[in-house]
């Protein structure tokens, strides 16, 4: 066993003894399946570094934050504010679709590319 493998069970047993690894969420339980077979397997590490640091991604936080302006406009009653909330609205949406188109291009050039690959291994 090599010295981190070591320090670190050290660290675990000194944990458990002093019960800091009591009463955690899930306890005795399987941990929850997360399905990544969506993600590019070079981005699965870091969407879920994200995700443990309740990070979203940006096209998902720009969909909250076009729901929440929405929102926002339909409750509002002054012109001035009114405006300035639709105003951001579209920026939010212009920047989503943009967003979009973008990784739209990429995954079809990711297909054309995988299917010129296929086609010379043949």
């Amino acid at each position: 066993m090599d010295v981190v493998a070591m320090i670190a069970e050290n660290k675990i047993r000194e944990a458990i003894e002093k019960g800091d690894l009591n009463n955690l969420p899930n306890q005795g339980k399987p941990l929850p399946f997360e399905d990544l077979s969506h993600v590019p397997e070079e981005l699965r590490s870091g969407y879920k570094l994200l995700k443990n640091a309740n990070v979203l991604p940006e096209e998902i936080q720009l969909k909250k934050d076009i729901l929440t302006l929405q929102d926002l406009i339909d409750c509002c009653h002054n012109e001035g504010e009114k405006s300035s909330f639709k105003k951001k609205l579209n920026e939010k949406v212009l920047r989503f679709h943009l967003l979009m188109e973008r990784k739209q291009i990429n995954c079809t050039i990711d297909f054309y590319k995988n299917k010129i690959y296929e086609k010379l291994e043949d």
